[in-house]
């Protein structure tokens, strides 16, 4: 069963109804007080273009803990030439910016819609939203966003114009901003190479809501 969402009304269905797919509810809005709800919650928009708001529980949660990230010789080579400079929410903007506008293969147009991009712009003026930008040569060549939940960064998306650049992203969050786990919601092949691995909604549940 599908929920559909009241815009006047900040609640959510419990997470365990959610339908094989993930998909627990639709429509609603993407005011700040509730996405921070979702996330609280372990739950994510994830709609294309023209489509209604819909909610996403996974059964299942791609995540990476921190400790265990795989950094391949030739990437701790990358980091210790210092190839990268790191900064963290210095360009929000240009980092959600840039993740929904640069190409992905197998996929047609961006989920990152401008109302995504304003809700999440939002997310961030509030202290709930943060980037990680990779520069090279002064120019913007890679990051990442996502919500902080307690110990939990959220990750969105991220982007990479120069190879090596997002992993670098990745990395830095991973060694450097103190998190207990970094939920990438959805699995990929590349997500899995550097250590990703598949929990329970349960099990990510209570790291997530853990003090």
């Amino acid at each position: 069963m599908i929920f559909r969402l009241l815009d006047d009304v900040l609640l959510f269905p419990d997470t365990a109804l959610a339908e094989p797919d993930g998909l627990l509810a639709i429509g609603g809005d993407l005011r700040v007080e509730r996405l921070e709800l979702a996330y609280q919650r372990g739950i994510f928009p994830w709609f294309s273009h023209g489509d209604p708001i819909l909610w996403y529980a996974p059964h299942e949660r791609c995540v990476i803990f921190p400790e265990r990230i795989k950094v391949s010789k030739s990437m701790a080579k990358v980091i210790k030439d210092g190839v990268f400079e790191v900064t963290v929410n210095l360009d929000f903007e240009n980092v959600i910016r840039n993740c929904a506008a640069v190409p992905r293969e197998g996929q047609d147009g961006t989920w990152i819609t401008n109302e995504m991009q304003s809700a999440y712009v939002k997310l961030h003026q509030k202290g709930l939203a943060h980037s990680i930008e990779v520069w090279q040569q002064g120019q913007l060549v890679g990051g990442l966003y996502g919500v902080k939940i307690n110990k939990v960064f959220c990750g969105e998306s991220m982007f990479s114009l120069v190879s090596n650049a997002s992993k670098t992203a990745l990395i830095y969050l991973c060694q450097n901003m103190g998190f207990e786990l970094i939920d990438c919601q959805l699995p990929n092949e590349h997500l899995m190479s550097l250590g990703a691995e598949m929990i329970s909604r349960e099990a990510y549940l209570e790291i997530l809501q853990g003090d």
